[in-house]
């Protein structure tokens, strides 16, 4: 695929202006406010995955609307000391598969959490846990259309609050640094991250390439690649809809949440990428911590030859250096 997307020299002061609900802070208040009361563990238990130099438990959260979450939480054997902690949200359509799958954060000397996607799971990987009770709502089948036409009602209201309860659970963990926790994701899971750095004023880290849910106006002019192109298939066939979908989608805006910000951040993106296109992931980072009064480290890092890949293992060995050096130092 071609570069499709702004030149690199304007994706660079691409500061687009977005759709922001009045109510944005407040209907994100009320949503967490009404499920973070509870303690947020209903049970951690050790699992055997055959490896001996990495522990792993099952990890069960309670989240929207009491909603049990499941999770792999895994750290290296044979070391007692509080680790940081990586909280990790997995791209669309799947589920936090087998335990022994993303060991990558484990060998690097962090403890890891794999939160579960609800609802999802069934599209790659080895599947998931974690059913979706409230997927009721009008929509189509795929979760970036369930209950699309109300915010109340949008998959990816709940799963946002998924992922912020799964960064208050690891602080419950033995063996881990609460000040210290990191959000980190591709795709979906960028997209996850980023609102969790939003909505965690405390966070330590932020680590995030391709994310979903960045510019989703201009995303659905560019791309008819899923998960886009399900949003606009479904509106292809409920014509007048747009309005009530546009709202919605306002509420889980990546740029919003990037912008109440403030923790240091570590972005990639691929030039080619038409799954989420790059000016997405520049607009969230251009306007990050621009509400917040601080201003953070962060960097981002470009493949003018990659899509949805983007640097690929290149990126994630610059995710890990970076991510020592700004937790514990380089001579870590």
């Amino acid at each position: 695929m071609p570069a499709f997307d702004l030149p690199l020299t304007e994706l660079e002061r691409h500061r687009p202006d977005v759709a922001e609900p009045a109510d944005f802070d407040a209907f994100w208040l009320r949503t967490l406010k009404e499920d973070g009361q509870a303690d947020p563990l209903v049970s951690v238990r050790p699992v055997e995955t055959g490896l001996r130099l990495t522990r792993t438990w099952d990890v069960t959260f309670r989240s929207f609307a009491g909603d049990p979450v499941r999770a792999w939480f895994s750290r290296p054997a044979g070391i007692d000391a509080p680790l940081p902690a990586v909280v990790e949200f997995a791209g669309y359509g799947r589920g936090r598969g087998l335990p022994h799958e993303r060991l990558t954060w484990v060998n690097a000397g962090f403890a890891h959490l794999l939160m579960d996607n609800r609802g999802q799971g069934d599209e790659y990987g080895c599947g998931g846990d974690t059913p979706d009770p409230h997927a009721t709502a009008p929509g189509g089948p795929g979760p970036a259309v369930r209950g699309l036409l109300a915010p109340e009602d949008y998959h990816y209201r709940r799963l946002i609050t998924d992922a912020v309860r799964a960064v208050t659970a690891v602080r419950e963990l033995p063996g881990v640094d609460p000040a210290r926790t990191v959000a980190a994701g591709n795709s979906q899971g960028g997209g996850l991250a980023l609102a969790v750095a939003g909505l965690v004023p405390d966070l330590a880290a932020l680590v995030v390439t391709a994310p979903l849910l960045c510019g989703i106006r201009r995303a659905l002019d560019l791309t008819d690649a899923g998960p886009y192109g399900e949003i606009a298939s479904y509106l292809a066939v409920h014509r007048g809809a747009e309005h009530d979908a546009y709202r919605t989608l306002s509420y889980v805006e990546g740029v919003s949440f990037a912008r109440r910000a403030q923790a240091p951040a570590h972005f990639g993106v691929g030039l080619r990428d038409t799954v989420c296109p790059p000016s997405g992931a520049y607009a969230a980072f251009n306007r990050y911590a621009e509400l917040t009064g601080t201003d953070p480290r962060k960097e981002i890092h470009a493949y003018p030859f990659n899509g949805h890949e983007g640097g690929d293992a290149v990126q994630v060995r610059r995710q890990l250096a970076w991510v020592r050096e700004v937790l514990v130092g380089p001579e870590w």
